[in-house]
């Protein structure tokens, strides 16, 4: 089979209409379903399709034998239908362009990454988590600011605190239960 498709593309390449035609003919159905799987739209399918055939004889010349041709074709298949759902979402405007012709002109460009509701949520949350370690006992919140805001391993911590790891690992287990304990109260309330 791979075969056929070596000589098809040697005609095809010598100027061979039939050639070009019987590969369109034999591969259509293979390239339409990988670009229906990625488009799920079969008027958007039927001009990727086209367009996939229009690059792949526009660069048949650049196609190497030792690779299988349906798989070359199914690559620039995958790649118009992925650049095409690439082109639709992204709805561009260039920041170099000049609107109208007027060079003065300024284009207010919207942040959706800002959300005040999130960002004082975090706040509140860490305010809450915040009072809630500050209200643990003194063994329990110093473990517990060691390995979680100073990134302290339970062996630094041990040596800081001249202590067994068993108490260190003891003691976060017993102030995070107690956080927890808190915590949950407090978003309860």
């Amino acid at each position: 089979m791979q075969d056929n498709d070596v000589e098809l593309i040697a005609q095809a390449l010598r100027g061979n209409q039939e050639a070009y035609k019987h590969l369109t003919e034999k591969h259509q159905p293979s390239v339409y379903h990988v670009v229906y799987k990625i488009v799920r739209d079969s008027e958007t399918t039927n001009d990727l399709v086209q367009e996939t055939f229009m690059k792949a004889f526009a660069s048949l010349a650049s196609y190497r034998t030792e690779y299988r041709f349906s798989t070359w074709l199914y690559r620039i298949a995958a790649n118009c239908a992925i650049d095409f759902l690439r082109k639709k979402r992204i709805k561009a405007l260039s920041l170099d362009r000049h609107l109208d012709g007027e060079n003065n002109r300024e284009i207010e460009i919207a942040d959706y990454s800002y959300h005040p509701e999130r960002d004082l949520e975090r706040k509140e949350q860490r305010f809450s988590i915040e009072a809630a370690i500050s209200s643990l006992p003194k063994k329990y919140r110093e473990v517990i600011i060691y390995r979680h805001k100073d990134d302290k391993s339970y062996e630094e911590i041990a040596d800081l605190l001249s202590m067994p790891i068993g108490t260190v690992k003891a003691r976060i287990f017993r102030a995070r239960e107690l956080l927890k304990k808190k915590l949950k109260s407090i978003m309860n309330a």
